[in-house]
């Protein structure tokens, strides 16, 4: 059934500093409820400097990502299917 999934990228802003801990923490969080939604987290970055991060994450849909942001405590900015990739 995965192999259905599509892939999505999304963005959190506003998180100035952020250290790998937390950003680990952060993960873990998703990580912890992501199989609620049928959603898995896959890979984040984060840069401290402007206090961007990114996840990779697969799941049925963008409203099923943001949900299991928004029961980790970090709802997403931004939400994009990338249908696309090499």
């Amino acid at each position: 059934m995965r192999d259905a999934m599509a892939h999505f990228m999304d963005v959190h802003r506003g998180m100035h500093g952020i250290t790998s801990d937390q950003l680990h923490q952060a993960h873990q969080a998703d990580l912890a409820v992501e199989k609620d939604e049928n959603v898995h987290f896959e890979q984040a970055w984060a840069d401290p400097a402007s206090g961007t991060i990114y996840c990779l994450s697969e799941g049925p849909s963008a409203e099923a990502v943001q949900r299991v942001h928004e029961r980790a405590g970090h709802k997403a900015d931004e939400i994009h299917e990338v249908p696309l990739s090499v």
